[in-house]
This record gives structure tokens, C-alpha cells and sequence, in this order.
């Protein structure tokens, strides 16, 4: 089995999913290249030791630009905050070394195509972490629709809804911190959105949306951990800088019509990823809540059956099960960062590059930022013109 040397950058959320991908790579599917969990990089001394004990890291370090150096090094993987992915992976590619980051890519679309064209230039495989491209059911939607079994689309309507910051004594982490993050909602979730609809149905050619930041300033935070924080009781404010939810229509290039909503307002919702496809044929309907099922309508049913269907893709016919459990036995969350791999080590064995690629980031990134550009002028924008 040959094998690829990994440094990773970030060791929180993202981290966690990260390194769990790594270690259970092997074991379901033994004929991938192998990863081999080298080093560990992140800013605090105390936390990255104990995250290299616990995910299983041969070493840590606290300087990034040393690891990237490192001749032993083969992949860098990024999932460090939005601010440093372009730093970090311009000197990858510089030096010589593959990378693995997750989205968005960048801050702005400027920076995003200074990466691709780092990464081009150097020769170097990359890869952006759109995971939930690599759940089965949603690789089925796909297959039902470039099989023509949809028929003509019509309509795309996706959502990504949250609540875990409604309380506005919830403190100012740097999701929510423009300077950081980039964007809120729209940028963290409906990236995933954006991106799963060209993956789906392909470019999208215009957009026009709005947004709202419902609450403006909030506590800073004394300690943050992935999606949780603390804040002192008498903590001085700061201003919230990105957007708490963001609603946006699109018309894609294909004719197919498009809604898109992105929020972190919506009570009970805890990680609501959804969306809907309408065909001349049928539709399908994904919810992430339920990953393994997507409900399926074929308009040739006989009328007296007619109505959604719901498939449950464990069984051998859909994408990856074969590596996984016994027909209706369901995986998880976290397989979808698994998948990520088997692609991202396949594209090694087959000397291409992986899909998505950082080509699918700045198409996502040219999205976000002519929704933006949209809102502020209250008009439709031509994503091309970007």
C-alpha cells in the first residue's frame, strides 16, 4: 500500500472531523493510498499537544511555516480559520506540497484565485472540503438527474438552517467576526448550498439576494472550542460584522430556476441541509438530518402509487456502500469526510485532480461574492461579470 505523509493546520471542529477521516481511511477502504498523520499545527502550545494525543498525531507544532518545509511532509491540510487559507496554501503550493482546504477557500474572491493560480502553477494536487458532496443519497440525486431521469429541471431550492447562536448573550466568536470568517451564514452555510447545487445542476448565471444581522453586537468571548464559547459575566461587547441569515433567487445556466436560504436564526433547527429538485420527470428531496434516505417522485408511477418514495441508499447499488455495513445498516456525518479522502487518495493513483478542486471553491466564491454585491445594490448581478 503507498502511502502520504500529512501535516494538518487546525485541530478543533474541522480538526477532529479531519483526523477521524485519516485514521478510519484504512480500515474501510485498504486498497487507498494510506495516510500517514505526521504532524499536527496550531497556535496554542497546551491545546495542540493534547489534540495530537487524543486524534493520534506522530508529533505537533506550533509554527506552520516550518511544517510546510518539511521534506517528510507530502499533503498539507487546512482547516485552520478562513483568514490564513490563502497564506497558507500559496506557500504550500510554493512548496511543493499538495493541498486539502476547507471552505470557504478564501476571504474574497481575489484571494481564491490567487490560491488556484499558486496551486496551478506549482504542479500540486488540490482539494476544497465540500463533504456533503460524498453522501450516497445525495450522489444518487446526482445520478438520477445525468441519467435524464428528472427529466428537464426546473427548480432548486436549498437551505441550510441553524439556531446555535440565536441567544444574544451567545459570545463573538470569530465565525462572526468578518475579518476572520469572511461572511457568516452565507459564507459557512450556504457555501455548502451554493456548492452542492452546481455539483447537482451546474453553473449558476445569476443571483439577487438580501440579508440581516438580527443581532449587532455581542460578548467577546474568553475561550473558544468549534461551535461553542464562554464569556465573562462583565465582558465588554463587540460588533457582530457578518451576516446572520441571507436569502438569495438564482437562475442557472441551464435555464433551472433557484432559491437559496442561509441562516443561523432558525429556532430548532440545529443543522438543517436541505434541498429540492423539481424535474419534468420527478424530484427529489434531501434532508441531511436524515443522510442516508432521499425521497424520490417519478411522474410515470401509476396514479393509484403515485406520491414520494423513500430510498434508503445503504444497499450495494449506491456510491461507497460496499466499504460500509450490511444493507440498512446507516452511516454517519462523519463518512462523509471519509469519502472526501477516497477521492482526494484516488486522484493520486489515477494522476488527476481531485473533485472538488479549488476550480469548484472560486466558482462557489464568485457566488458568494455576487450575492453580496447584489444586496448592496439592490439588483440582479451577472456572476460571470465577477
Amino acid at each position: 500500500m503507498k502511502k502520504m505523509n500529512v501535516g494538518m493546520i487546525g485541530y478543533k471542529f474541522m480538526g477532529k472531523a479531519h483526523s477521524h477521516a485519516y485514521r478510519d481511511l484504512p480500515m474501510f477502504f485498504p486498497k487507498s493510498i494510506k495516510p500517514i498523520m505526521k504532524v499536527i499545527c496550531g497556535r496554542d502550545p497546551l491545546g495542540v499537544a493534547e489534540a495530537a494525543t487524543q486524534f493520534g498525531w506522530e508529533e505537533y507544532t506550533t509554527d506552520w511555516k516550518q511544517l510546510i518545509e518539511r521534506t517528510d511532509i507530502d499533503l498539507i491540510d487546512i482547516n485552520a480559520p478562513s483568514d490564513v487559507h490563502k497564506e497558507i496554501a500559496i506557500a504550500a503550493a510554493k512548496a511543493g506540497k499538495h493541498v486539502f482546504c476547507e471552505k470557504p477557500l478564501a476571504l474574497t474572491l481575489a484571494d481564491s484565485r490567487e490560491m488556484l493560480k499558486a496551486v496551478e502553477g506549482a504542479g500540486v494536487k488540490h482539494m476544497v472540503g465540500f463533504n456533503y458532496r460524498f453522501t450516497p443519497a445525495v450522489m444518487l440525486a446526482k445520478k438520477l438527474i445525468d441519467e435524464g431521469r428528472l427529466g428537464d429541471i426546473y427548480h432548486f431550492r436549498g437551505w441550510f438552517l441553524q439556531d446555535w447562536v440565536i441567544d444574544p448573550n451567545f459570545p463573538l466568536v470569530w465565525r462572526l467576526q468578518k475579518e476572520v470568517a469572511g461572511s457568516g451564514s452565507l459564507g459557512d452555510l450556504g457555501a455548502h448550498t451554493i456548492d452542492l447545487a452546481h455539483y447537482l445542476l451546474g453553473d449558476i448565471s445569476d443571483v439577487i439576494g438580501m440579508n440581516e444581522t438580527f443581532i449587532k453586537e455581542r460578548p467577546l468571548p474568553s475561550n473558544m472550542t468549534g461551535l461553542s464559547a464562554t464569556s465573562e459575566q462583565t465582558s465588554e461587547k463587540g460588533p457582530v460584522t457578518v451576516d446572520d441569515a441571507t436569502l438569495f433567487m438564482a437562475r442557472f445556466a441551464n435555464g433551472a430556476l433557484g432559491s437559496f436560504e442561509a441562516t443561523r436564526f432558525a429556532t430548532g433547527h440545529r443543522s438543517t441541509n436541505s434541498f429540492e429538485i423539481n424535474g419534468s420527470k420527478g424530484s427529489v428531496i434531501f434532508d441531511f438530518e436524515r443522510m442516508n434516505e432521499l425521497q424520490v417522485y417519478f411522474t410515470d408511477d401509476k396514479d393509484d402509487v403515485q406520491g414520494f418514495r423513500r430510498v434508503l441508499a445503504t444497499d450495494p447499488a449506491h456510491a461507497y456502500s460496499e466499504a460500509w455495513w450490511p444493507a440498512g445498516h446507516t452511516i454517519g456525518y462523519e463518512h462523509t469526510f471519509i469519502h472526501s479522502l477516497v477521492e482526494l487518495m484516488a486522484s493520486f493513483e489515477e494522476n488527476r485532480q481531485p473533485i472538488p478542486s479549488f476550480v469548484d471553491g472560486v466558482k462557489c466564491q464568485q457566488v458568494l461574492e455576487a450575492v453580496d454585491l447584489s444586496i448592496e445594490k439592490r439588483q440582479w448581478i451577472r456572476v460571470s461579470d465577477l
